[in-house]
């Protein structure tokens, strides 16, 4: 019985150590002015190798629509869109990828790093070498 409970804790132990190494999962994002939870996103691998997050849920209103985005997104419900896609693993970071911010309905080039063990998630939108940070919570 021992070797069994000592070879479950063999496996197990280096499988939650890896989920903290990556962003796959839910986070809860906050308003940049007011502080105030958001949204919850699911952030989930993409194609090639990439990451991407949807939203799954708006904690701000039940049947909120993205009103400042345009083409396709435009007046969309924002539960199940995507905000945040391409991202490339790159050392210890994520690069390369797009994230789209609500308020003005604009795509930014985004990078990404896991921060406090992999509690927090830093996403930054940038204009060139000009970046803006936001920093998301992990979900149980």
């Amino acid at each position: 019985m021992r070797i069994k409970l000592f070879a479950l804790l063999l496996f197990a132990l280096p499988m939650v150590a890896f989920a903290q190494d990556s962003p796959v999962g839910r986070w809860k994002t906050y308003d940049e002015d007011t502080g105030k939870p958001r949204l919850i996103v699911d952030v989930y691998e993409a194609k090639g190798n990439t990451i991407a997050a949807k939203v799954v849920d708006t904690l701000f209103a039940p049947n909120a629509t993205c009103t400042e985005c345009s083409g396709a997104a435009k007046d969309k419900p924002i539960k199940d869109m995507v905000i945040l896609w391409g991202l490339q693993k790159d050392g210890d970071a994520y690069g390369k990828g797009s994230v789209l911010k609500l308020a003005n309905g604009k795509t930014y080039k985004s990078k990404a790093k896991l921060i406090e063990g992999g509690k927090k998630f830093e996403v930054s939108g940038c204009v060139g070498f000009m970046c803006k940070s936001q920093v998301w919570t992990r979900e149980p």
